[in-house]
């Protein structure tokens, strides 16, 4: 037997009782290097049928999984695996087991008197109110991929879903005063097309519009074809098209479809410029809403380089830092230009960072006067103490130089 290793009769013991009749908990902390991850588990009910819960502590970093029996039997094997020093106590209805595994690798086991305690399992049903489970979407969710072939939503997944989800509730609460039941969405990127084939049957299902229409537009026309296939099963592809298109080559709006007119342009994580582009393109076809979680940044680094700015060397000659920090002053260009181009404009966190780092959001609608002084003045005062021009005001030089001009 290797060193930290348990028995096999302890080990035994441990899975007997840990998967078997009364078990009620299971806690296991580690210490590694001066720290400690904890892990437990315990059995719950979830939708009236017996599962696990696992929760994992990492030095503050807490991971929750839901497992079925077969997954929490392997989740247990890793348990009994582990090396190192660490303290497992096993709570059962019948009693306690405690098993102590020292630095040196002794093993010193205690176990409780006999007990008889009443197991309660918990439900732990906590049904969270998200756009994708308002209306039935499980068919949306099996063609698109993000659920399995009986409607679970897929781990892999997990991620994707929490985005969608989230950039959905935005963009019902950008419509909240909407009161024409009629849209037109331009989808800038649309990539695999979960979000534009969502959106679809969101607003139709879940927020009641009787006439939507969506163009997703994507460079890649191997994905296009996947994504009308999509639509073509969920039976709205008079609804919801695709185009195989760069977004910078399609001219006014009439490229997107007869009679096609977007009150929306929304993307989701378009790289670099391509989120000017669709920011540009939701100005020139005069939407009222312009909805954009950006992605990769990476124009303006080309420009803001370690030493330029001595005021800022500290933060410059770190590359994530100044990484980090030109994103965020493109972000900022970008609203200040939307602003100066009357959209009143915010800039906010749509998604948890566990979903993905990339959670920034501009939101922007078309009410407010083109022009005004004080949106220009802090754009010029931005600009000009970086010595850059953002690419977006490049893209859209004929409709801003008139007032930068005025003001500049």
């Amino acid at each position: 037997m290797e060193k930290f290793e348990l028995d096999k009769t302890l080990a035994e013991e441990i899975r007997a009782r840990a998967l078997g009749d009364g078990f009620m908990k299971l806690v296991q902390s580690v210490r590694r290097n001066g720290k400690t991850f904890r892990i437990s588990l315990r059995p719950v009910l979830i939708g009236g049928a017996a599962r696990y819960q696992a929760e994992m502590n990492d030095e503050g970093q807490v991971r929750v999984k839901n497992f079925d029996a077969a997954g929490a039997a392997e989740g247990l094997e890793e348990i009994i695996a582990q090396k190192g020093a660490r303290d497992l106590h096993l709570m059962t209805a019948s009693g306690d087991l405690h098993v102590r595994v020292t630095r040196k690798g002794h093993v010193l086991v205690s176990r409780s008197a006999e007990m008889d305690r009443a197991v309660k399992v918990q439900p732990h049903d906590h049904v969270k109110k998200l756009p994708l489970t308002s209306f039935d979407s499980s068919a949306l969710l099996r063609v698109i991929g993000l659920a399995d072939g009986e409607g679970r939503v897929r781990a892999s997944m997990r991620g994707k879903y929490d985005q969608v989800n989230e950039f959905l509730k935005v963009v019902e609460d950008v419509l909240k005063d909407r009161a024409d039941r009629k849209l037109h969405v331009v989808v800038c990127g649309c990539g695999k097309a979960y979000l534009t084939l969502a959106l679809y049957f969101y607003l139709v299902q879940a927020l009641g519009y009787s006439d939507v229409r969506v163009v997703g537009v994507d460079r890649r026309a191997d994905v296009v074809r996947a994504a009308s296939e999509m639509a073509r099963q969920l039976d709205v592809a008079d609804k919801v098209a695709f185009l195989a298109r760069d977004l910078a080559d399609l001219g006014n709006a009439e490229d997107l479809g007869a009679g096609f007119a977007p009150d929306m342009v929304i993307s989701l994580h378009a790289c670099d410029t391509a989120t000017d582009e669709a920011l540009a393109r939701g100005v020139e076809w005069g939407c009222r809403y312009v909805v954009s979680a950006p992605c990769c940044q990476h124009e303006l680094q080309k420009a803001i380089g370690p030493q330029s700015d001595a005021a800022f060397a500290g933060v410059l000659r770190h590359g994530i830092l100044r990484e980090r920090l030109c994103d965020i002053l493109t972000d900022a260009f970008r609203a200040m230009i939307l602003r100066i181009l009357g959209y009143r404009t915010q800039v906010v966190e749509f998604v948890s960072p566990d979903a993905t780092a990339r959670n920034v959001l501009l939101r922007a609608e078309a009410c407010a006067r083109s022009g005004q002084a004080g949106a220009v003045s802090d754009y010029l005062n931005l600009r000009d103490y970086w010595h850059v021009t953002p690419w977006l005001q490049t893209r859209l030089a004929d409709r801003l130089d008139p007032f930068l001009k005025r003001f500049g």
